[in-house]
């Protein structure tokens, strides 16, 4: 099966330095106007401001090519959305209906000049033969037949921004997270057993929850639910049916990513 190509941005890496800008502006030699990879501001001047490199996203169902009149747009094997500029008339119908604003008409030439759409091609250039010249002059060098990365992704200086196999980059991001420890939204200590920053609960029984005899039931663990765990291990926790029950000799031990006052529970401690 082909790999599916796809971008991802790391908004916790990104530093705003246009490096991805510069590369892909200087490796296709795009048209004055058209900028197929730009930087954009989250919350500008606002606490938490990241920034994000966006470009086309490849889409799987890819609205460019719902709206586009002459079907000049298209899939690779490998999931990129091309299109054929020779097909191209230039409404630009596929700019409206892009939600990154991924193709873009060119600045140059007189008013109500009618030239054609351009867009990100993830490196892979068009439809004209690998690494001819006519393929360069529209769509710019083709990274991708010579077996290598979008340069943007390869010139990140941070690594923000990944690029290739969807599954690979997919992991790669998978990792950075479970590094950086999103605990607390996610999963994790506080939120499994306790409100964050409080102290467990004490461990009681609610009220008419019990044996017939007026006993609490066992566990069978040899501890009675809603009583206090006798020995460390698991913390109580309350089931569906309202009683906490005792887990002091199921599975000793916390797990790694229940740790109290791990790195896992306070996001943005390790920036990875």
């Amino acid at each position: 099966m082909a790999a599916r190509m796809k971008f991802i941005c790391d908004t916790e890496r990104c530093i705003d330095c246009m490096g991805c800008v510069t590369a892909c502006k200087n490796e296709h030699e795009t048209p004055w106007g058209v900028n197929r990879r730009r930087v954009v501001t989250i919350g500008d001047g606002a606490p938490g401001e990241h920034y994000m490199s966006v470009a086309c996203m490849h889409c799987t169902n890819a609205p460019c090519m719902a709206v586009c009149p002459t079907d000049c747009f298209y899939h690779t094997a490998d999931g990129v959305v091309l299109h054929d500029k020779d097909l191209c008339i230039g409404c630009g119908y596929c700019s409206l209906a892009c939600p990154f604003g991924a193709p873009q008409f060119p600045s140059t030439g007189a008013f109500n000049h009618r030239g054609k759409m351009d867009k990100c091609t993830f490196c892979n250039g068009g439809p004209q033969p690998d690494a001819s010249e006519a393929e360069f002059k529209q769509y710019g060098r083709n990274r991708i037949a010579e077996g290598k990365l979008p340069l943007c992704a390869e010139m990140c200086g941070t690594k923000a921004l990944l690029g290739g196999d969807a599954n690979i980059i997919a992991l790669i991001y998978k990792q950075r997270v479970d590094t950086r420890g999103y605990g607390p939204e996610l999963w994790g200590w506080d939120i499994a057993y306790s409100a964050k920053g409080a102290a467990p609960a004490p461990a009681t029984a609610p009220a008419g929850v019990g044996a017939g005899n007026g006993a609490p039931q066992d566990n069978g663990n040899g501890h009675p639910n809603g009583a206090p765990a006798t020995q460390s291990g698991q913390p109580d926790t309350k089931g569906p049916d309202g009683v906490l029950h005792d887990n002091s000799a199921r599975n000793p031990g916390p797990r790694v990513n229940q740790l109290p006052g791990s790195y896992q529970n306070n996001p943005r401690r390790l920036p990875t």
